[in-house]
């Protein structure tokens, strides 16, 4: 007999690496965003689910975010403000899924049909291989990310760009702050998301945008199709359902990197936990006992990091 949904709990973590022990648990639906600090960047990150059952035990299972247009039939978000350490070319910063073992005997009859309408009809600009040892689909941040908006210049406190204070992660819309204004209309990005993401299916477009050093960017990835409740892939007509096909192994990462050099900006990971599994676990202790405070320190990349 098939798994049902209700024996399982979602646990969400994210870090600056793949490595588990940099992660902390990711407080879903929580007021708060975790800060991610490493040598490549200073990022803030907050995940919302609606539905939400998992860790932390008491997380609430949805947030006012669902209730506002255009999110209203939305299923999940990640928010993140990011400030890169040095600059990177619009074509080397992806944003995408990955995973460190293969995946391919575990792939659900109708996965291609899947995959090719992900591709035609919601995010053109992926491309990867679920079929290789090291399983990957990466879109350009242009492109993939629904919305962006970019901010002013960030202050430098001794080696480290700090995020402004009044900068959070709630009602990211598409645009401009400060001086971000002139830096997308210097390469003619369009002001409206969906016109924006065409335009950076180009490469060439891409090539003529920088993530510079020092300025804060803001993105909101979200999209309706993806059901954490019932760990089910619902696309415009086709459905899914991933959970016969787990062996209890991450079933999802989200990776920000640099597709050139193979650098981690950071991670976030979506794991699913038998109930009796997750109900044992003290979310203070989970993800080597790291706690929001620890992961403000200075992080240095491992070689695992680089591809």
């Amino acid at each position: 007999m098939a798994p049902h949904p209700d024996e399982f709990l979602l646990k969400v973590t994210a870090g600056p690496s793949y490595d588990p022990s940099t992660h902390v648990v990711v407080p879903v639906n929580g007021p708060n965003s975790i800060p991610i600090s490493s040598n490549l960047c200073s990022a803030n990150l907050k995940v919302r689910i609606q539905n939400y059952r998992g860790l932390p035990h008491g997380s609430p299972s949805t947030h006012p975010y669902f209730s506002v247009p255009p999110h209203t039939h939305d299923q999940y978000s990640i928010a993140f403000t990011l400030v890169p350490s040095s600059s990177i070319s619009g074509n080397d910063l992806v944003f995408g899924n990955d995973f460190d073992h293969p995946i391919k005997d575990r792939l659900p009859p109708g996965f291609n049909t899947a995959f090719k309408i992900v591709k035609w009809g919601i995010d053109p600009g992926l491309e990867g291989d679920f079929y290789s040892d090291t399983p990957h689909l990466y879109g350009p941040l242009l492109s993939s990310i629904n919305v962006l908006k970019v901010g002013g210049k960030a202050q430098k406190k001794g080696e480290k760009w700090e995020i402004p204070a009044h900068v959070h992660e709630d009602g990211i819309e598409e645009g401009a702050d400060g001086d971000g204004e002139s830096v997308r209309k210097e390469v003619e990005v369009p002001e409206a998301a969906a016109e924006r993401k065409k335009w950076a299916l180009h490469e060439d477009k891409r090539a003529a945008w920088t993530w510079e050093e020092g300025r804060v960017y803001q993105g909101d990835f979200f999209n309706p199709y993806l059901d954490f409740n019932e760990f089910a892939l619902k696309l415009p007509g086709f459905s899914l359902s991933v959970l016969p096909f787990l062996n209890g192994q991450d079933i999802l990462r989200y990776t920000l990197k640099n597709k050139s050099t193979g650098e981690v900006f950071f991670v976030v990971v979506f794991t699913l936990l038998p109930k009796e599994e997750a109900d044992e676990e003290d979310p203070a202790a989970v993800a080597g006992k790291k706690t929001e405070s620890d992961v403000k320190e200075e992080f240095q990349p491992k070689e695992d990091d680089l591809d």
